[in-house]
């Protein structure tokens, strides 16, 4: 059994990538154990691809001469995650079409294409709508990871053959760590000007929250989970700034990899993250998050596992108040862990639907 696992890779600076491609992995290897996985990504690009531009692909699609279609048609399962939150135009037309386009050359070779566990949409443009209904007719099945993203499967003539929840629950638990107290994740996308929110009011409702506290007595670790790489939308950078800001009273941990950030973050009480990734690295491993939300994506994965806490970026002070009053509810932990084994269990309920690919 050969697999190809597109848009998520163990050597992504970003490690909710990562955790896309472990939870892949983890989760195919109950229904084919011996499988030999192959991976694809925008930094992890195999020389058949020459996914550059659009134009580049559909060159290769036409001469062959990169041998992109018998490759592709070499594997018995493309599963497509697109990165988790990239099936949608909300990214740009390029990103999305350049996506769609492999994953529509993959069932032209043969290959059975699975969409993965994922967010589906939103599609703005009527280019972009076009583009997901193609893609989603090509599909042998198709997961959407909440509620909302089964919605807009279902309006664009495919409905979802499972709602299940993200693939970070499929992950093995990680190794104990040393116990801490709050760990927060600051986004370097939001901290500097952004197209998602005010970057100055995310940047007074952080150093809010950590003054807040500080104040309460509570110990604040930072932990980027974008790691230090030459794109701008990295975590080390910002969360070394806000460390110098406040000195001896705030502690930083740059993980060395996806395992190490897990393994941290285990141990901690309560996590406040934007990435969304941080907040479900979280809450697979038992740990309260509290997740600031910055699109669609957060809510309905959230509250499909029983997890209300989102906190919206609409305003700093209201955010960092709601914050605060979250992570001092002595009720946290054994929420966190109920809705653990939920979303466990919706992710291992797609095993049966990948076993009838056979």
């Amino acid at each position: 059994m050969r697999i190809l696992v597109l848009w998520a890779g163990a050597s992504n600076p970003n490690l909710g990538v990562r955790a896309l491609a472990r939870g892949s992995h983890d989760l195919l290897r109950q229904v084919w154990p011996d499988a030999e996985f192959h991976y694809a990504d925008f930094g992890q690009r195999p020389r058949q691809l020459p996914w550059g531009r659009v134009r580049s692909l559909v060159r290769e699609r036409a001469t062959g001469a990169l041998g992109m279609q018998k490759w592709l048609g070499s594997f018995d399962l493309v599963w497509d995650t697109r990165s988790g939150d990239s099936f949608s135009d909300i990214y740009g037309l390029g990103r999305l079409t350049v996506m769609s386009s492999i994953h529509e050359f993959a069932a032209q070779a043969g290959a059975k294409v699975v969409m993965a566990p994922q967010t589906i949409g939103p599609f703005r443009t009527r280019r972009g709508r076009a583009l997901a209904r193609r893609t989603l007719s090509r599909s042998s099945l198709v997961f959407a990871r909440d509620p909302i993203s089964a919605d807009a499967a279902r309006a664009l003539g495919r409905p979802v053959d499972a709602t299940v929840s993200d693939l970070v629950f499929g992950i093995d638990a990680p190794a104990e760590s040393t116990p801490r107290d709050v760990i927060i994740n600051v986004s370097g996308l939001l901290w500097n000007e952004n197209r998602h929110v005010d970057f100055e009011a995310y940047r007074r409702t952080i150093r809010a929250v950590i003054a807040g506290l500080l104040d309460a007595g509570r110990t604040v670790t930072l932990l980027p989970h974008v790691l230090d790489s030459g794109n701008p939308d990295n975590d080390v950078p910002t969360s070394r700034e806000i460390a110098r800001e406040f000195g001896a009273g705030v502690d930083i941990h740059v993980p060395l990899d996806l395992d190490d950030a897990r393994s941290v973050i285990s141990g901690a009480t309560v996590l406040i993250g934007a990435r969304m990734h941080a907040c479900l690295n979280a809450l697979s491993t038992g740990v309260p998050a509290v997740a600031m939300a910055y699109s669609r994506k957060f809510d309905p994965l959230m509250r499909a596992i029983d997890w209300p806490h989102v906190v919206t970026l609409d305003g700093a002070d209201e955010a960092a108040r709601a914050i605060l009053e979250i992570v001092s509810d002595p009720a946290l932990a054994e929420r966190a862990r109920r809705s653990r084994a939920l979303a466990t269990e919706l992710v291992d309920s797609s095993v049966t639907l990948l076993r009838s690919l056979d």
